[in-house]
């Protein structure tokens, strides 16, 4: 998932003149309503439309506003969502979903089998252009039908009447269970998605909930919107909140500030605010399996960049040029640590060491730092494709934290001779779209696990993966990533193996360049309780929360 992309985005984002005149009041908001509770955001929210969301903002409002089979709970762990029974056949190919009865949407409808034939359908439809599509790559038909070689009608998912749902593979996924808590095999009502066409999920109102809470107040284009909890959820009786006011925040002073008059409950700290917060009652840190990289467009529209990015010296000059360890103490200062590689440590753990992957995959030049080296290797590069000269720019998003990165990544840069490098911030949403469509030189993205498995993170640059944004193309990574997805799914030491071995391949070929695993330092007040939150997939399960 995009940060996160994300997104995934390391500091909470600026407060309107309109928020801050609804929180005109000095009482805490917790204090004063025991049941409400006001948080920020770190960017705006693209969408939330179930087939097409990329990123971490979308996902934990979708994860909150709707739910699927199952639910992800503490420590990743799968409980009941709309299924209330699973039956697995001896191979592992067939599950079979009993779904609740007294499950509903918003507007009253029921929640049956047929919304997730129609949802999973949608998402995995080529008309849809879904980037999640590749997930369901192993359910029967569906690399077919993402090629056009099949109808949606053929995907192996068939309601048996309204709470019967059978799930046919045409091999094993070891992680299926956990997609099934994944917001992009959410169900979709259909009466709903055709009503609103092409605006379905681009506002609060275009859009039906059938999770703990319903959303309000997003107009699509606005920073404040408002999770109001959804009566018509089957478990309502559990959920102990009435209201959660988001306001998307983009400065930390700001966001400083509106805690500190006790008008929020929840902010991100800057490296200098962590130093002198780090003994409030309310200082909290969340790590997150997510890593932060800079990806190079090998299929960029200018020509010499394009050379110089599909040259291995360049590229592992460009990394070599970047002291993570002084950026991460100093830059950021929040908790994150350099990164091992682009897997995310404390992800998974060998089968039969129990080793972290990253400790398996370990590749020490792809994220060591070494000016003399870089130097050298740049000028060998560049005379090998001819130049003297390179200027790029690099794109991330407009945050007081991403600004900061992109200026410690241009002055370590710019030490490469004949190297110069301007910077492009802009909004969030317009970087996730502006590096879909491959209109970029190098960006700033990040990758957040969305669920508990190095695959999670591997697939996304194979040659053919939606999300292979900068075009990185390897053979043998191909060829270990489809070994670990099929022929050695049930084999834990071979597929372990396949997973080491593209991610060594990835990193010596230095595909992209990792800076460091996100962790947010923040202020979350500490009478607000029940928050679930998970390193892997949406984040934030506040089914359980409440302020007491």
């Amino acid at each position: 998932m995009n940060f996160k992309t994300v997104a995934k985005v390391t500091v909470v984002a600026g407060a309107s003149v309109l928020f801050l005149a609804a929180c005109g009041s000095n009482k805490s908001t917790s204090s004063s309503a025991k049941n409400t509770a006001n948080w920020t955001e770190s960017a705006e929210l693209p969408t939330m439309d179930i087939s097409k969301s990329t990123d971490v903002v979308s996902s934990n409002a979708l994860n909150n506003t709707n739910e699927g089979l199952y639910r992800l709970g503490k420590n990743g762990k799968v409980t009941p969502g709309i299924a209330k029974s699973t039956t697995v056949s001896k191979d592992g190919k067939t599950y079979t979903f009993t779904l609740r009865k007294n499950a509903k949407w918003s507007n009253g409808d029921k929640v049956t089998a047929k919304d997730f034939v129609y949802g999973w359908q949608r998402t995995v439809n080529p008309k849809t252009a879904s980037q999640y599509a590749y997930l369901y790559s192993g359910i029967k038909n569906a690399d077919d039908i993402a090629n056009g070689k099949k109808p949606v009608s053929s995907l192996g998912i068939k309601a048996d009447g309204d709470y019967k749902l059978t799930v046919t593979l045409d091999k094993p996924i070891a992680y299926f269970d956990k997609l099934m808590g994944f917001i992009n095999f959410f169900p979709q009502n259909e009466k709903v998605v055709k009503k609103y066409g092409s605006k379905y999920g681009t506002t609060s109102a275009a859009m039906v909930y059938n999770g703990p809470y319903k959303m309000t107040g997003w107009t699509g284009t606005n920073l404040s919107w408002t999770l109001k909890k959804n009566n018509d959820y089957w478990d309502k009786k559990n959920v102990k909140m009435s209201a959660i006011n988001y306001q998307v925040v983009k400065d930390a002073s700001t966001g400083l500030n509106l805690f500190n008059s006790n008008k929020i409950d929840f902010t991100t700290l800057s490296n200098e605010q962590v130093k002198n917060y780090k003994n409030d009652k309310n200082y909290l840190v969340r790590k997150t399996a997510s890593t932060f990289y800079v990806e190079l467009n090998r299929n960029d529209s200018d020509k010499t960049l394009a050379k110089a990015f599909k040259n291995q010296k360049i590229r592992e000059a460009l990394s070599l040029a970047i002291n993570r360890k002084s950026y991460v103490n100093n830059t950021l200062g929040n908790g994150s640590t350099v990164s091992k590689g682009y897997v995310s440590e404390d992800l998974a753990k060998n089968p039969t060491t129990g080793k972290d992957f990253t400790s398996d995959a370990y590749v020490a030049s792809a994220v060591e730092y070494d000016q003399a080296k870089a130097k050298k290797l740049f000028k060998e590069g560049m005379k090998e494709i001819g130049e003297t000269k390179l200027n790029i720019k690099l794109l991330s998003d407009d945050t007081d934290g991403a600004k900061k990165s992109t200026e410690y990544i241009q002055g370590a840069w710019e030490k490469l001779p004949g190297l110069t490098v301007t910077n492009q911030n802009v909004p969030f949403k317009t970087r996730l779209s502006r590096s879909q469509a491959g209109n970029f030189d190098t960006v700033i993205s990040a990758w957040n696990a969305d669920f508990t498995d190095p695959i999670s993170f591997l697939s996304l640059f194979t040659s053919d993966n939606s999300y292979n944004n900068g075009k990185y193309n390897s053979a043998a990574y191909d060829s270990a990533v489809k070994k670990a997805e099929g022929a050695d799914a049930n084999n834990e030491t071979a597929r372990w193996a396949d997973m080491v071995a593209a991610e060594k391949q990835l990193m010596n070929d230095q595909g992209v360049i990792p800076i460091y695993q996100q962790a947010t330092a923040t202020l979350t007040r500490n009478n607000v309780k029940g928050i679930i939150y998970n390193t892997a997939g949406s984040n934030y399960n506040l089914k359980y929360m409440s302020v007491k």
